[in-house]
């Protein structure tokens, strides 16, 4: 099926061409343009992304050294710099906003029955956090974060079972983590995991109020009281598991109901976590399990950082910065959705090692992927981050 076609085109054909063109029609993606139309520009980003280019200089000049194959790949005419430069800069970034939605979509169905999830919960399970990237303030003044410095953030809703993020937000630095939680749409019965950032108990109220469950740790600062307790296994860690009430002055205004506090020793830090739910019907190794369950988002923004080009910024404009992280989102779907459509048994930093060196061969990609043999220094080994397992 794939015979002839490069490996580039052959990726690139996982994102379907009419849920594309949709998402430049709702937003005139294409009034004023005489080249380059929004396809040119994302294939040559995702181009960028996926042969790890440092900039957009870098990517043009090799496209540009490939003019043959130029036409096969799936652009018209050669790029210029100033060109796609301008793209960035102009064309409404919520085009390839509205396509990481549709692949997001596509991999969740792909990941419903991912087996690497191993608790078993009758709801969904999110993670919720955000990261920063920090940025020269005289060369993006739209996004201070204190006089002297300027940073981007990402806030970002992701599914624990495959790792696939479902909703996110880009603002400045400045922005709260806990505004974030007002912009989510909170399933019934599904399962919310953040760390101390998001400890507003009105908003954990709204949640609560909704029928979703959260799980989030205490500050040494937040004032309880015990009702009761329940006994627990204390050789996995557990310590204690009780039924609360906030006592401090304002928070059991905004907090009115009851909590779960579970206390938990890890012996691997050699730390104790002390975790707040709203779910009493789970027992309470598995709000602790959960919680471990978080760090996959922070292995994934760890991941995206370092094998995806968001770390550098390709243009100085919000619209260019937020074009490049959505860019960088689909290119990572992409190949999500590839490794589980094809049944490609690697993780994703190999695929993403072998396509780097591979985008203009013409082998099929279950050949590609299925022939080579990645050997990782041991130098090499010690410098990667533990990645996430699909």
């Amino acid at each position: 099926m794939n015979q002839g076609k490069y490996v580039f085109a052959q990726v690139m054909e996982f994102v379907e061409q009419y849920s594309f063109d949709q998402c430049v029609e709702t937003y005139h993606g294409h009034r004023y343009t005489k080249s380059l139309s929004c396809r040119e520009q994302f294939l040559a980003m995702a181009f960028g992304q996926l042969s790890y280019r440092e900039s957009l200089r870098d990517v043009v000049i090799c496209l540009s050294s490939q003019k043959a194959k130029l036409y096969h790949l799936g652009f018209k005419s050669p790029v210029a710099k100033s060109t796609l430069a301008r793209a960035n800069e102009k064309r409404d970034w919520r085009i390839y906003q509205d396509l990481v939605s549709i692949l997001i979509k596509e991999a969740r169905r792909l990941y419903v029955d991912d087996a690497d999830f191993k608790l078993k919960l009758d709801g969904t399970c999110y993670a919720i956090d955000s990261t920063s990237v920090d940025l020269c303030l005289s060369l993006f003044p739209w996004a201070p974060y204190v006089e002297t410095k300027a940073s981007v953030k990402m806030h970002t809703v992701m599914d624990l079972r495959g790792s696939i993020p479902t909703f996110f937000h880009i603002t400045g630095g400045k922005v709260s983590d806990m505004t974030f939680l007002d912009l989510i749409y909170f399933e019934p019965g599904a399962y919310y995991v953040m760390d101390r950032g998001y400890l507003d108990f009105k908003r954990l109220h709204s949640i609560h109020r909704v029928g979703s469950f959260f799980v989030t740790r205490a500050n040494d600062v937040t004032r309880l009281k015990r009702m009761y307790s329940r006994k627990v296994d204390t050789s996995n860690g557990l310590r204690c598991d009780q039924t609360v009430y906030l006592s401090g002055r304002h928070t059991k205004e905004r907090y009115p109901d009851t909590l779960r506090r579970v206390k938990y020793y890890d012996k691997d830090t050699d730390k104790y976590y002390v975790f707040l739910t709203n779910n009493f019907t789970v027992d309470a190794q598995t709000v602790a399990d959960l919680y471990k369950h978080r760090w996959q988002i922070e292995l994934f923004f760890k991941w995206i950082k370092q094998h995806l080009k968001i770390k550098t910024f390709w243009g100085h404009s919000e619209n260019a910065v937020k074009t490049q992280i959505c860019i960088a989102l689909c290119s990572y779907l992409i190949v999500a959705i590839l490794k589980k459509k094809l049944k490609i048994k690697r993780d994703l930093y190999e695929i993403l090692q072998i396509l780097s060196v591979s985008l203009l061969d013409k082998t099929p990609l279950v050949e590609l992927f299925s022939d080579i043999e990645i050997q990782i220094p041991s130098d090499d080994l010690q410098k990667t981050l533990p990645l996430l397992v699909f």
